[in-house]
């Protein structure tokens, strides 16, 4: 072994250990590294989950990548961490060129995003899935244009919708088809979350939210509950100071006005407990409504067709005898609870007599829509 290799080698040993190449291949440069960031390795429970880094400056990034990782034989699929700033912060080296090397001072460092980064796993729904509720699919149909043409808006953005209603009446669907239909990127929230332990907690974590929005644009923020945040002050002896969190926001949604293809929908089921600050922030309010009689046996139907056995019964009796149910109150509540009985006593049908039983059942219960009960004969 000629002098030259012996010092590859013990350089080699240095800054990888573990990994030794035949004495007969020759260093290999690391021309491009392309890297992921992945997060921390531990967390202390109740911290924030995820940690979010943005290069700001990619020409000061280069440098700083190849100070702390200057002469590291790296491969293609290896982590890396973070020496300086953000000790232990590991980047996986997604792709190289070659797929192997040393860093060098040459070598030229890409970070991309995480190639998944929404809060939830959309289920395949469109706005005519959405049933019902014309008027507000109506005004959502312009939020639908922003997110497909923001460059066309400027400072006309839809940035703020406010969507208020009854619990289950399509509320979330309808923004999650907002997003499937666009092909933005949809950040689901339950509000309540968002308010920390510690002073500053919350502002760090809304802050976190609409960066992660902002750097996936088009995106969708859905606020759900924002009342359980976005308390009135005269309320929030209830639920304690939530000040900090209702002035994060307010910054937040003022902030959208400069940025192109993000839109924040806040969800409400009583929207007189809104703080009348945050309120006054969302340009357009949208509600959502109680199924009709026909919409309710449109539901019905849609959802009976789903069920793995036959439903035969008399969609438009039980949708005169359901007023004042959410669609949800019908799936959940009377479809699911008639099929599993259904399934208990070894059956394979649906019928009539199964559905008003249940719903027999339903109206006595505490929580029954009141006023229907007289449909029974």
């Amino acid at each position: 072994m000629v002098k030259e290799e012996i010092e590859e080698e013990k350089l080699y040993k240095k800054t990888s250990p573990g990994r030794r190449r035949r004495s007969e291949e020759r260093w290999k440069q690391a021309a491009i590294v392309e890297l992921e960031p992945l997060g921390y390795p531990l967390r202390e429970v109740g911290e924030e989950k995820e940690t979010t880094l943005v290069v700001d400056n990619p020409e000061v990034f280069q440098a700083y990548a190849r100070e702390q990782w200057d002469g590291l034989y790296i491969r293609k699929g290896d982590l890396l961490f973070d020496r300086s700033l953000f000790p232990d912060f590991a980047f996986k080296i997604t792709d190289m060129i070659p797929s192997e090397g040393q860093i060098t001072g040459k070598t030229i460092f890409k970070v991309i995003k995480k190639a998944e980064r929404r809060a939830i796993k959309l289920p395949k729904v469109t706005l005519a899935d959405v049933v019902g509720q014309k008027r507000a699919k109506e005004k959502c149909l312009i939020i639908k244009r922003y997110l497909e043409q923001p460059e066309n808006f400027g400072e006309w953005a839809p940035k703020a919708v406010l969507f208020y209603g009854p619990s289950g009446t399509g509320k979330t669907m309808t923004a999650q088809a907002l997003a499937n239909e666009t092909g933005a990127e949809f950040f689901f929230v339950k509000s309540p979350e968002l308010i920390g332990t510690h002073v500053g907690d919350a502002a760090s974590k809304i802050g976190k939210l609409f960066r992660r929005a902002r750097d996936a644009a088009p995106s969708v923020i859905y606020l759900d509950e924002i009342d359980a945040i976005g308390l009135d002050r005269r309320f929030q002896s209830v639920r304690g100071d939530v000040t900090e969190v209702v002035n994060a926001l307010l910054a937040e949604i003022d902030g959208l006005e400069l940025t192109s293809g993000v839109v924040c929908i806040g969800a409400t089921n009583n929207m007189m407990l809104l703080d009348s600050a945050l309120r006054s922030r969302f340009e357009e309010e949208i509600e959502f409504t109680l199924p009709s009689v026909e919409e309710r046996r449109q539901i019905l139907e849609m959802y009976a067709k789903k069920i793995p056995i036959r439903v035969e019964c008399d969609f438009n009796r039980i949708a005169m005898m359901t007023e004042g149910f959410s669609g949800r109150d019908l799936k959940e509540k009377l479809l699911k609870t008639a099929f599993h009985r259904v399934l208990i006593k070894g059956g394979n049908v649906i019928d009539q007599g199964i559905i008003e039983e249940v719903l027999k059942e339903i109206l006595k219960s505490p929580g029954k829509v009141v006023g229907v009960e007289h449909l029974f004969v």
